[in-house]
């Protein structure tokens, strides 16, 4: 059964340039930035979509992130092959190949190119910003 207690509340990005990151969600899926502020030391910006909220911060003083891994393939997947979170994903309520041909219009780049998935819906991952990789699921 399910924890009751617990609700999701956001996925937290740490973005080399939190500004062009920002304009990218906004751009590229139509996110609206809900504030804009500072914190222990850093830009800090919430974006909601689809009723998620995303918080993209850049560094904070003392810190040296590292570049994050890209997909490697496989004979009938992709994956980052290390631990942790590989990917999020948003579900598409809509002309899956359509919404993906202008997102490709405008630059975005797919590790994981159009195709069924599993359960025979359409799906391909997206290669956002900073290494981060969101999977979109046609509904």
């Amino acid at each position: 059964m399910s924890n009751p207690a617990l609700k999701f509340d956001h996925i937290h990005i740490i973005a080399a340039n939190p500004e062009a990151t920002v304009k990218w969600y906004v751009e590229m899926f139509g996110a609206d930035v809900t504030a804009n502020t500072m914190a222990r030391g850093a830009p800090q910006i919430f974006l909601e979509i689809g009723g998620t909220i995303i918080i993209i911060r850049g560094k904070r003083p003392g810190e040296a992130p590292t570049p994050a891994k890209g997909f490697m393939g496989y004979n009938d997947f992709s994956s980052k092959n290390e631990w942790g979170t590989d990917h999020f994903g948003f579900l598409y309520y809509g002309d899956l190949s359509t919404f993906c041909e202008g997102l490709r219009a405008k630059g975005v780049t797919f590790p994981v190119p159009l195709k069924k998935g599993v359960n025979g819906s359409l799906l391909c991952y997206v290669e956002a910003p900073d290494g981060v990789s969101i999977e979109l699921m046609q509904v």
